[in-house]
């Protein structure tokens, strides 16, 4: 009898399991989601929530490049020393004003979870090319975002958002992938962003 006992408790233990799991997928659609999982970030259907999962997913960028620069601020090089204090400064700018929209538009004053970006490694040779290549796979994918929500939204706020953001994007890939290239003679495999 205690056999039978132990045997139900399990599967009962796994059937609530499976069953929590999949409650999780179908309440939060961005459970499953990586921030860096080029293959599913995506902003769902365009809805009238459409804009608030832009807010979370560009104030979830926003603060992965903060967590980035604070890694990579004991650099070795001037010029990255000086993009880390440049976003530190910058950056928490650009999510406040997120916040606000979000807070104005939708009544939510959620703080969104940060996410998950690349361990650096130690202070050695490599510390840079390892920012540079988390840094540029983290601009390659708010560009990503960017026009995804130019296709969903029409809040012009979002839409100018979106343009700005892509521009200096944009803009610092460019000098991301030089310093790249100049100093590692990495070549780049995705110049089309």
């Amino acid at each position: 009898m205690k056999n039978i006992s132990l045997s139900l408790a399990v599967a009962l233990s796994i059937v609530m399991a499976v069953i929590g799991i999949g409650a999780g997928y179908w309440l939060t659609p961005q459970y499953s989601l990586s921030m860096y999982d080029k293959n599913t970030m995506n902003l769902g259907q365009a809805d009238k929530w459409v804009d608030l999962r832009y807010l979370d997913g560009m104030i979830a960028h926003h603060r992965g490049a903060i967590l980035l620069a604070e890694k990579a601020s004991i650099s070795q090089r001037t010029e990255i020393r000086n993009l880390c204090k440049e976003i530190l400064k910058n950056e928490p700018v650009a999510i406040a004003e997120l916040y606000q929209w979000k807070k104005e538009w939708y009544g939510d004053q959620r703080k969104v979870r940060d996410p998950e970006v690349a361990n650096l490694g130690s202070s050695d040779s490599k510390l840079e090319l390892r920012f540079l290549n988390a840094l540029i796979a983290h601009h390659e994918n708010g560009v990503r975002m960017t026009r995804e929500i130019r296709l969903k939204s029409s809040r012009s706020e979002v839409l100018d958002n979106a343009d700005a953001v892509e521009q200096f994007l944009k803009g610092g890939l460019g000098m991301l992938r030089e310093w790249r290239k100049e100093w590692y003679n990495v070549i780049d495999t995705n110049p089309y962003l």
